[in-house]
């Protein structure tokens, strides 16, 4: 336990005096990090937050309304008082773009200004639905991996990127799985190659396919989910999500090797907080909650389980 509060006081030292870039900051994760950090280290620098945005003003505006906004904050709004908003506004910088664009969607000056002072990239940018749209979950997954890698090496002082990945990138495999990095073009299936710049092709051309079909859109969202599955299947992922996600390591490693420091972290599913600041706080109804929520409703009067098996579940705790 000693030895854990030493860690943990390390890592709060660590953000002291610097300005972080964050993608996905809407996101359960995402704001759960923001929160964090501006608790236990408010002499963090700046939190930088990419959000999806026509303007710096509608940025401005999704920050207050999906992230600050939120009740987990309520710790942080009771210990600053009439000052939250001073300290919010000094502390968070919103920043209109997405990572499926090159240069995150920034603007050339904007764009220098930022490089120029950020020490920490944490992506968290994802789509995370496991039938995606395969040119979605690809743009955002794949692309957006490759784009902040590109971002990265523009960052004249840049200290650590972190990608958070899932761990079901290793697939439906049994027994120990060791926890190492994707080469480029490595599958799942014995005796496949995979080409990301052939899937992007692919993607391209079954668009072109479909627009020129005149189909309908719900038949194109069909069809490109499809394709989505079909290839996930092919190289032996279980669905687009961990396949894109998958990929998107592939491209940090090939893109970043040994020119920035880079930790891709693989959780699990993510329920709910543990410990602090609102203990089993979550957000909506995801991945294993409906379930947990029918069983304590008694909608669900049998949940089948093999007594035999762990469940691999991850809390957002105070650690």
């Amino acid at each position: 336990m000693i030895g854990d509060e030493l860690d943990s006081d390390v890592v709060v030292r660590y953000f002291r005096g610097k300005s972080i870039l964050i993608t996905g900051s809407t996101g359960f994760l995402g704001k759960v990090l923001v929160e964090k950090i501006l608790r236990v280290q408010p002499d963090v620098k700046k939190l930088f937050l990419l959000v999806r945005a026509a303007d710096d003003e509608s940025a401005k505006q999704r920050v207050e309304t999906e992230v600050t906004g939120k009740e987990i904050f309520q710790v942080l709004k009771e210990k600053h008082g009439n000052g939250f908003e001073g300290f919010v506004q000094e502390k968070i910088c919103p920043l209109p773009g997405d990572v499926m664009h090159e240069n995150l969607g920034l603007g050339a000056a904007k764009l220098r200004q930022v490089c120029k002072e950020i020490d920490i990239v944490v992506n968290g940018a994802a789509t995370t639905n496991f039938y995606e749209r395969y040119d979605v979950a690809f743009d955002t997954n794949v692309m957006g991996a490759k784009h902040i890698c590109e971002f990265a090496k523009r960052c004249s002082k840049l200290k650590m990127l972190l990608h958070v990945s899932t761990a079901y990138v290793a697939g439906e495999q049994e027994g120990v799985v060791l926890e190492k990095p994707f080469r480029l073009g490595e599958t799942l299936r014995e005796g496949t190659h995979l080409d990301i710049e052939s899937e992007l092709n692919l993607i391209k051309e079954t668009r072109r396919e479909l627009k020129a079909s005149r189909c309908s859109e719900k038949a194109e969202r069909r069809s490109m989910k499809e394709l989505g599955l079909k290839r996930a299947r092919e190289f032996g992922w279980p669905n687009t999500y961990v396949f894109t996600k998958a990929m998107g390591e592939m491209l940090l490693g090939a893109h970043l090797r040994g020119d920035v420091p880079v930790v891709i972290v693989r959780p699990s599913i993510i329920t709910s907080i543990l410990k602090e600041p609102l203990p089993g706080w979550m957000e909506g109804i995801r991945t294993i909650d409906s379930f947990i929520i029918g069983y304590a409703k008694q909608a669900l009067s049998i949940f089948l389980v093999d007594l035999d098996l762990i469940m691999d579940v991850t809390t957002s705790s105070s650690a």
